[in-house]
């Protein structure tokens, strides 16, 4: 856990959610009330964001006391308690709805990638993230795919270059974007790597004739195509397949022989896991 950026953004969103004060609890709650509160699973799946909730808890009142049951990574079914939290009952309720918000989601991308990276066993093909993340939380949402057993790909723009169909089509062709990308590199003095995506089996030559890449992206090819391709490429680069792929198919684009299958429907399109935090009444 990157401790600096999370404790960034926890004090941001509670920013936006707790403003000057979360009144409904102050007002209803006698200050000073002590309580205890479980994290209830109420669906099946992958637990994510339990280490992200204690930080939360603790960020909003350091004295809360956490007793942890189940941990990020772990399989959990309807009735299952994650943790208890303990202590101050207005703290409690203050970030009830942040951890729930976090680990719904989180959990809801595990359970996703970890179901993916099940059809994929026994084939040597790994199934990695995208940028098709929600804006503020990629690093939850990267961080819960990892949970699942996926591996992330760049975390933003500047971590990788990645030439895709746009960049070729502005720099005037496959040759021009690459060699341009070496001499910025090379200016710079920046070390990268680079990856470029091809439409086809012509742009695979383009690539394979020009080389100065890391790994070739296999974008929208159909299996025949796919398979002619990593032949072809025959282990000098790295391979990764995207577009058109789904849970249904996956396993067929895996036994093709390629390294990554990229898929960004493990974070933009993913449904939460149903939770929830409920008082425990002494």
């Amino acid at each position: 856990m990157d401790k600096q950026l999370i404790d960034k953004f926890i004090a941001n969103v509670l920013a936006e959610d707790v403003g000057d004060g979360d009144h409904t609890s102050l007002a209803t709650i006698p200050t000073g009330t002590q309580g205890r509160a479980k994290l209830l699973v109420k669906d099946y799946g992958i637990l994510a964001g339990v280490e992200l909730a204690a930080r939360i808890f603790q960020h909003v009142d350091s004295k809360l006391k956490l007793d942890i049951y189940m941990h990020d990574g772990d399989k959990i079914k309807p009735g299952d308690v994650a943790f208890e939290v303990q202590g101050d009952a207005q703290s409690i309720l203050t970030a009830e709805r942040l951890v729930l918000n976090c680990m719904q989601r989180m959990s809801g991308i595990a359970t996703k990638t970890h179901g993916i990276a099940v059809i994929l066993e026994g084939t040597k093909a790994k199934v990695l993230d995208t940028r098709k993340t929600t804006p503020g939380l990629r690093y939850l949402e990267k961080w819960a795919v990892r949970i699942g057993g996926g591996v992330n790909h760049r975390f933003g723009l500047y971590d990788m270059i990645l030439i895709k169909d746009n960049h070729v089509d502005y720099s005037g062709g496959i040759r021009q974007a690459i060699e341009n990308t070496h001499r910025y590199l090379e200016q710079k003095h920046k070390k990268l790597e680079v990856e470029i995506e091809v439409r086809n089996m012509d742009e695979l030559e383009q690539v394979l004739q020009t080389g100065g890449v890391n790994r070739i992206l296999l974008d929208n090819f159909k299996l025949d195509e796919l398979r002619r391709a990593v032949d072809r490429i025959g282990g000098a680069y790295i391979t990764e397949a995207s577009g058109g792929i789904t849970i249904d198919n996956i396993r067929q684009y895996a036994e093709c022989g390629v390294d990554f299958i990229s898929m960004g429907a493990l974070t933009h399109s993913v449904k939460s896991l149903d939770l929830s935090l409920k008082a425990v009444k002494e």
